[in-house]
């Protein structure tokens, strides 16, 4: 099999996009959801649950995902994954009951679980040095640029009807036929199967993996808070704020195809490093602007760092992992991801009681600025340690 056809690039992307658009391209249906669930008592809640629902399934699928990946092959599990996507992503349009949409939104979840264990590890099985540090860094664009676009098709489709944004989640069976012509399991799967129970990733996978989830926890206060926080700055017109939440996506692309060029030059360290102090310069802005101009600076520059820090990390669990164990630990690193999105509101929210908007960005930023002198130490110490980079 030719790893560097287009064909497998693109298929390999296209199963990627899915892990984004399974959680916002409903977004611009809640409103109208809720108004056609209104006779239920706690409908409004509900209706919200369906957005972050996926998460939490996404995170506890993955690990099993990628241990059974690991011992029966890539392929088999992802076929079958991207026909159940399209059964529980499309559940919102033929169905009328909130807890059975959401019993879909759960299995929706496992299969993203599944999707995108599989594709990181097929990137890594696929590609080596500096071919999978560019693919990857594609991937992340490529996902970025595929949440802009199903959410912006989700807003258009809502205007016909609530209900019709949830065909979108019909697209895996546009991809099925891809994955089976143009994807092979690969040629070193006959050692996984026959691995020996002793190897093990080095300790420091386990760094990269709480680093994940601190990330995400910390990120995810941008599109969850921001709409909020512009709306007690005077900004009203939902469609600057639409912007604002889609530029940070659009910075991330710029940032992930730059992303090989930058690590060829820096250790993953160095590269955390530098994510870590353009998100609290990012969040400084926001706390310190109060106007619309400040925020989308801050947008810009969180966008920058979070683009950078994705395929960084993906690409070091890649490095780190013996391929014996590979899909288990891209599926650890899948579990992290999401469980930081999942822990985000619950961990955060709850200190907008007692402080204010502003206040919560200025003192993550401190907090922020704290890892990212911490990774440039780490940094400096690993160079010692080993006498280089």
């Amino acid at each position: 099999m030719n790893t560097e056809s287009w064909q497998v690039k693109v298929t390999l992307l296209l199963v990627s996009s899915l892990t984004i658009m399974s959680m916002i391209t409903i977004s611009a249906s809640l409103p109208d959801m809720t108004k056609a669930f209104s006779t239920l008592p706690n409908a409004e809640n509900l209706v919200k649950l369906t957005l972050s629902f996926p998460a939490l399934f996404i995170a506890l699928t993955a690990i099993i995902a990628g241990k059974f990946i690991d011992k029966f092959g890539r392929l088999r599990l992802l076929n079958t994954a991207l026909i159940l996507y399209a059964i529980g992503g499309s559940s919102g349009y033929w169905l009328d009951n909130i807890y059975l949409i959401l019993a879909g939104r759960a299995l929706l979840g496992i299969c993203v679980g599944i999707t995108m264990t599989i594709a990181t590890t097929l990137i890594a099985d696929y590609y080596q040095g500096k071919s999978r540090q560019k693919f990857a860094g594609l991937q992340i664009a490529v996902m970025s640029l595929g949440g802009i676009l199903f959410v912006t098709l989700g807003g258009v489709l809502a205007d016909i009807s609530w209900r019709v944004p949830f065909l979108l989640y019909l697209f895996p069976l546009v991809i099925l036929p891809m994955t089976r012509l143009y994807l092979k399991e690969p040629k070193t799967l006959h050692v996984v199967k026959n691995k020996d129970a002793s190897v093990k990733s080095p300790n420091v996978i386990w760094l990269v993996f709480v680093n994940v989830m601190i990330m995400w926890i910390l990120f995810f206060i941008i599109p969850v808070q921001i709409p909020f926080y512009l709306k007690s700055i005077g900004i009203e017109k939902n469609t600057l704020i639409g912007i604002a939440i889609a530029s940070t996506t659009f910075f991330s692309v710029i940032s992930s195809l730059s992303f090989s060029k930058i690590k060829d030059k820096l250790s993953f360290q160095q590269v955390f490093g530098i994510g870590y102090l353009l998100m609290a310069l990012a969040f400084a802005s926001i706390s310190y602007g109060g106007s619309y101009g400040m925020v989308m600076i801050g947008m810009l520059l969180s966008g920058l760092g979070m683009g950078l820090m994705i395929p960084n990390a993906n690409v070091w669990v890649m490095q780190l992992a013996p391929e014996q164990i590979r899909g288990q630990e891209i599926g650890r690193l899948t579990t992290f991801w999401f469980m930081g999105q999942f822990l985000s509101p619950i961990l955060l929210l709850p200190f907008l009681n007692i402080i204010s908007h502003s206040q919560l960005f200025m003192i993550l930023t401190y907090i922020i600025l704290g890892l990212s002198i911490s990774f440039f130490i780490y940094s400096m110490l690993n160079k010692k340690a080993t006498g280089g980079a």
